[in-house]
């Protein structure tokens, strides 16, 4: 039993540093209204983990790495907000991804654009409430968008497989298709 525990601890350790450091590294900040949008590859390691690991790993991997991008990074208003919303994301995308078994590539995209309807309304919102305003959050919509989508991009050929991989080490109980 505390095998299972220091790997599970083990794995959500470093999913959050990979999508901390994904977040922080690799980003582009747009110029466009409010606060302009961020696009970043965050999302990759955080689809990973919700995939492979399930929404468990997903939601802490995701929320508490993004969170914690924004803590460090002077965002610290959007911290609770992010820890929430990203936490959602990756909740839903390995929730999904756990209950649509063996539709391949399908429950991947489903999972996705779940994942982006969640990031465009939630920070809608989380916009909404930081700047008072109703229609500068719109400016930030496209970057969600585009954040999500390079991020299904980039993980969409390498989920199943490297599921399989990690089902084959004894990673992880998730089924791979």
């Amino acid at each position: 039993m505390n095998t299972n525990r220091t790997k599970d601890l083990v794995i959500n350790a470093l999913f959050i540093a990979l999508t901390l450091i994904a977040t922080m590294f690799i980003n582009i900040r747009l110029p466009i209204m409010g606060n302009g949008g961020l696009i970043h590859l965050g999302n990759v390691p955080l689809f990973l983990a919700a995939f492979i690991f399930g929404k468990r790993t997903g939601a802490i991997a995701g929320g508490v790495g993004m969170a914690l991008f924004d803590l460090m990074s002077g965002w610290t208003a959007w911290a609770p907000f992010t820890l929430v919303i990203v936490g959602t994301m990756g909740y839903v995308s390995g929730l999904v991804v756990e209950k649509l078994k063996c539709k391949n590539e399908l429950r991947y995209v489903i999972a996705i654009v779940l994942a982006c309807i969640i990031k465009i309304v939630g920070y809608y919102f989380a916009e909404v409430i930081l700047y008072q305003n109703w229609i500068a959050p719109l400016g930030s919509i496209p970057g969600n968008i585009i954040q999500v989508c390079v991020a299904g991009v980039v993980v969409l050929p390498f989920a199943s497989r490297l599921g399989k991989a990690a089902l084959s080490m004894g990673l992880t109980k998730q089924k791979a298709c």
